[in-house]
């Protein structure tokens, strides 16, 4: 699997899509009469439409970034369909073949629900917004309820998971070197900056030596990603999807995309509470705010290079790498 060592940039992932091409994939699966489809808001590498037919509405997902994507998504989703009560797509069809589109697809239902990062959602109370994050810590815990043998990824070919090469922690610490290496392509990484970044790795080593609970780790838990309804009797979790970077890890390392995304929406008490209400229901608490700084650290310098590359800059375009990353990587211990 190799999106997770890649970054991608795509304008127009899918090309054009006839009303002909859309019957055949409806007709491959038996899923009625098309009625119309729309480019959907949100998606990775621009790869989904939305798909009305007599029988439902569906979601289109083409053009793999990588060639076993979606059969790796698929076990994703069928194994958490098992597992955890999780409102996944499912069922989640894969086609292999490329006579249709000129290449491969998956189709699944269009889960119903809103993002939590919909601009009505600002307008909301500090009591439903400290509802979500319960809600969403808790499904995150729901999430790493599925335990392995084995640090690794999915290995399509022999359909069981394959060890990281070396570690999990050369394979965690490589990524966040290489990521950093790649950031002066972009931007300017000082020798202090690597010199911070070594210390913060250098302090946490014996506590990832020492991990021994690998467990499913979406590798992509935002907003984009989940869907939440408003109940009569409080706010349900009503879509999780989109599993291209998952694999088997440390569960702590699903937890900066949200953390990141309150502290930069200024929203300091949703994320005190999203990451009190994960630690006092996740099973893996020891060295948490070592692993945690770690995490943020490999998720923060990915998204560093990636606005610096784009110019999508947010924040202060002439402050440190260093100076900058501190404020999210230890925001768990001023969270607490």
């Amino acid at each position: 699997m190799q999106l997770t060592t890649e970054i991608f940039f795509s304008s127009n992932q899918l090309g054009v899509v006839t009303n002909e091409q859309l019957q055949s994939m409806l007709n491959r699966f038996d899923l009625g009469k098309l009625i119309s489809f729309e480019k959907t808001p949100k998606g990775v590498g621009n790869q989904t439409l939305f798909v009305r037919s007599s029988s439902g509405v569906y979601v289109l997902k083409g053009n793999p970034l990588f060639s076993s994507q979606f059969i790796e998504e698929k076990f994703y989703v069928d194994n958490l369909l098992r597992l955890t009560k999780l409102p996944v797509p499912s069922p989640y069809l894969v086609d292999e073949q490329e006579d249709i589109f000129g290449w491969s697809y998956s189709i699944m239902p269009r889960l119903t629900g809103r993002h939590i990062n919909e601009p009505e959602f600002e307008e909301l109370s500090g009591e439903d917004k400290k509802q979500i994050a319960e809600l969403l810590a808790i499904s995150l815990c729901e999430l790493h309820h599925w335990k392995v043998d084995v640090y690794g990824e999915f290995d399509s070919k022999y359909q069981n998971i394959r060890p990281f090469d070396g570690s999990y922690k050369t394979w965690l610490y490589n990524r966040i070197r290489y990521w950093l290496e790649d950031a002066k392509k972009y931007s300017v990484i000082t020798a202090k900056d690597t010199e911070w970044v070594e210390n913060l790795l250098t302090a946490s080593e014996k506590v990832f030596d020492g991990l021994r609970s690998p467990t499913f780790v979406m590798g992509d838990f935002k907003a984009d990603n989940i869907l939440v309804q408003d109940k009569p009797d409080g706010w349900l979790l009503s879509g999780i999807f989109d599993f291209t970077t998952g694999y088997f890890g440390d569960g702590i390392a699903d937890l900066p995309r949200m953390i990141a995304m309150y502290l930069d929406n200024g929203e300091e008490e949703s994320a005190k509470h999203f990451i009190s209400v994960y630690y006092n229901n996740c099973e893996a608490k020891e060295a948490f705010l070592e692993r945690f700084r770690v995490h943020m650290l490999h998720q923060r310098v990915l998204d560093w290079g990636c606005a610096k590359a784009i110019n999508n800059v947010t924040w202060d375009n002439d402050l440190p790498f260093s100076q900058w990353v501190e404020r999210y990587t230890e925001s768990a211990a001023f969270l607490f």
